[in-house]
């Protein structure tokens, strides 16, 4: 993937220019950078400039001749954005930029970059799965030189400079080179170099899975897949890995493989409501299709390709279930993994799945909040290999991101081995791994509705009317329920291990005595107003076969009941269900 040693020259020397400008309020950092809708950097006087220059103030002196990945997932306004930060970098003193072919560059594939080219730090230029284009959003943060996403201490440090913040700094000369191959440029005194990201996340999967054997299974004549990029940045990842290196035709393997800045009008969330060209190839959309139409695995990416949706023959893998089937086979199926996992972790909303599994096995378990920074500090530490979010987010210590590609990775390596002996015609499949796993572990039942666009007012309200019922005892609506027991009702509070910094206010937690769960948050994905979010989980070790909607319907009723969402939020309905 390298480039020519030798430097073209851009500019020998550029002018500096300190621009005044007046700070904004709102630059605060959510729980993956900072994302408004694109009107707002794109319109709104410097409001690019001020974020950018408040992460470099941040980083202060020791951000000099360093090195910084830049990348983002291709939506509208990527391009002019980096233009604006490669100008930025070089006037703050930076020493090289890592940029890729149309600065195009998955998450995972920064966080990849920054972990092997021992980067200072990197900047992604995404709003993940939210939708993209000119009306839409736009979102811009900062990992550190883990590779991930940057700490609490370090956010807050970014929002206190936003708010104060006087003048920025950038270069009058704007870097005009071809950055369709590799090469190496200089730019004042700072460097940048263009790399083949594709083929450098490639190489590092390559570390991880075995190839050979993925290939052998892939090439069976029982054996279909189908991959949807949902036009984001997954597309050229998806058509190297699972054509070139698979040996897949990826113009049948690859749906939407082209990213576009809109995401072709479409919501690039790997979901079973925004990604319906899945969906319907999958066989689990509206209309009836034929077993022997449907492929045999189908998964899906969002926008920036760091989550993941797995899909069966007409059969819906839900995001716990599929962490606990990847740690549970991870050692024997993935050879990064050979020597066994040093841990394994979820979000506290995620179902439990993956708790019978590490009790099973005896391998160390940690309940963090949502948010994939909170997975860092257990890598870097040591106690942690294999990690997952409810929200479609799976991941390993190879970086400090969760990866879509790597997911759909290590469910091929799965299925690779479960049809190591079985014969052309006898395919295991998605349906058979996971109802196997469900069989030996028992049945985790579990829905997650999101009402969005709510006010933030509402948002507010609601949380606060939940708290003044666990703190006053006010189950009544318990009552109508005689199957439930009541636990534990709760906010969530996580110290963490390592640092022991403890993040507060993480999510409303009733528990039953059995085990089943009812749980709110609210999000901090959106770039505008509030998404409330209300997980449901019930655990069965014999009834293995229900309909979820049918098996969680009471827990629902007791969670709408109690909580007053329709009546505080006005929302009649969930407007996403999963």
């Amino acid at each position: 993937m390298g480039c020519s040693s030798s430097r073209t020259i851009l500019a020998e020397k550029v002018e500096i220019m300190e621009v005044k400008t007046t700070p904004y309020k709102d630059q605060k950092p959510g729980t993956s950078g900072l994302r408004k809708k694109t009107k707002a950097f794109e319109e709104k006087e410097n409001y690019l400039e001020n974020f950018i220059q408040s992460i470099f103030d941040s980083l202060g002196d020791e951000l000099k001749k360093k090195t910084l990945v830049l990348g983002g997932d291709g939506r509208y306004y990527n391009k002019e954005a980096c233009s604006i930060i490669l100008r930025m970098a070089a006037a703050n003193g930076v020493g090289k930029m890592i940029v890729s072919s149309k600065y195009l560059m998955s998450t995972p594939c920064v966080s990849g970059l920054i972990r092997g080219k021992h980067a200072f730090g990197g900047i992604i230029l995404t709003a993940s799965h939210n939708p993209g284009g000119k009306d839409e959003d736009f979102g811009v943060k900062y990992n550190g030189s883990n590779g991930g996403p940057a700490v609490s201490n370090v956010t807050d440090k970014i929002f206190e400079i936003s708010k104060e913040i006087k003048a920025y700094k950038i270069t009058k000369e704007v870097p005009d080179y071809n950055n369709d191959k590799p090469g190496l440029y200089k730019f004042g005194s700072m460097d940048i170099e263009v790399i083949d990201a594709v083929s450098a996340y490639a190489d590092k999967m390559k570390t991880i899975f075995d190839f050979d054997k993925l290939k052998t299974f892939v090439s069976r004549k029982d054996f279909t897949m189908v991959y949807d990029s949902m036009h984001g940045v997954a597309g050229p990842f998806a058509q190297k890995i699972f054509g070139e290196e698979l040996g897949l035709d990826a113009k049948t393997v690859c749906l939407n493989g082209e990213p576009k800045e809109d995401f072709g009008g479409g919501h690039p969330d790997p979901n079973l409501t925004y990604a319906h060209d899945l969906v319907e190839t999958m066989g689990l959309g509206k209309k009836e299709v034929a077993d022997e139409k449907v492929p045999d695995f189908g998964a899906a990416a969002d926008g920036d390709a760091d989550r993941n949706m797995i899909l069966g023959k007409k059969f819906f893998v839900t995001p716990s279930d599929s962490l606990a089937i990847i740690v549970d086979k991870a050692q024997e199926c993935i050879p990064y993994f050979k020597k066994g996992l040093k841990g394994c972790a979820r979000s506290m909303p995620t179902s439990g799945a993956v708790d019978f599994v590490a009790k099973a096995k005896d391998i160390k378990l940690h309940e963090v909040p949502t948010g994939w920074k909170y997975f860092g500090n257990l890598m870097d530490s040591g106690d942690l290999s294999i990690c997952g979010e409810e929200s479609f987010g799976t991941g390993s210590d190879h970086i400090r991101e969760k990866d879509g590609v790597w997911a759909v990775l290590a469910w091929l390596s799965i299925l690779a081995q479960a049809n190591e002996d079985s014969k052309e015609g006898k395919l295991v499949g998605v349906e058979d791994v996971v109802k196997a796993h469900w069989a030996k572990y028992g049945r985790n039942y579990y829905t997650r509705y999101d009402y969005e666009g709510c006010t933030s007012e509402a948002g507010a309200e609601l949380f606060d009317l939940m708290r003044k019922k666990i703190k006053d005892g006010d189950f009544k609506a318990l009552e109508k329920f005689s199957q439930y027991k009541l636990k534990k009702a709760d906010e969530f509070e996580y110290t963490d291990p390592v640092d022991k910094s403890v993040a507060k206010k993480q999510g409303i937690r009733i528990v039953m005595e059995d085990g089943s769960r009812v749980i709110f948050r609210l999000s901090g994905t959106g770039s505008v107003g509030a998404t409330v979010r209300m997980y449901i989980e019930q655990y069965s070790k014999t009834e293995l076969d229900s309909v979820p909607a049918e098996a969680l319907k009471p827990l629902i009723d007791f969670a709408l009941e109690w909580s007053e969402l329709k009546k505080v939020t006005g929302k009649n309905g969930p407007t996403v269900i999963t």
